[in-house]
């Protein structure tokens, strides 16, 4: 079974520290978490990432809002928000609980390297984890680069965007050539 899948991360060139990741399986469960150890101080030195990721953070809501400390990136008191070695394994529940699970997201390189790393090195990986993900950006081009439905909102939000990962997907499969449509026989 698929799941789709996205992360949200800060990088330097030689670590990458996770801020959010969502999966979506093909049964329709899901699964977000907000990592609540995320490097805060880098975060708000990265202007790209204050203005594309930190507003999809969870914030307070009603009341509650102007009860959080301004200084707060969010909301920590969150249900989504998360201990890494919590996200961990909820995320490892997760994908051992899918039968022959396949990891598929776009542009997926970073996020397996930030998937594998909740657990420490790539050998690490519990039983049941793929050691790879499948990329959905790979076989749009592998497909001839079909025109993908755009997504509505949410970008940047690990959650929003693993489900339109699962939406890009499902546009594939509906558009696949034929096995032997190159062929003349």
């Amino acid at each position: 079974m698929r799941i789709y899948y996205d992360t949200e991360f800060i990088e330097n060139g030689r670590t990458i520290d996770l801020i959010s990741i969502a999966l979506v399986a093909e049964d329709g469960r899901e699964y977000y978490a907000v990592n609540r150890e995320m490097p805060v101080r880098r975060i708000r030195r990265h202007d790209w990432l204050m203005k594309n990721v930190v507003p999809s953070l969870p914030h307070g809501q009603g009341d509650r809002r102007n009860h959080l400390p301004k200084a707060w990136l969010f909301d920590y008191y969150d249900p989504t928000v998360q201990r890494r070695a919590v996200i961990a394994d909820q995320v490892r529940r997760f994908i051992q609980d899918t039968p022959d699970p396949q990891l598929w997201a776009w542009y997926g390189a970073y996020d397996h390297v930030v998937l594998a790393q909740l657990f420490g090195r790539m050998i690490d990986l519990p039983t049941g984890v793929p050691m790879w993900t499948n990329d959905l950006r790979q076989e749009t081009e592998r497909l001839g680069n079909p025109h993908l439905p755009e997504q509505p909102a949410g970008l940047h939000n690990a959650l929003a965007d693993a489900r339109h990962n699962r939406a890009r997907a499902e546009f594939l499969d509906r558009h696949q050539r034929p096995a032997n449509s190159d062929r003349s026989d």
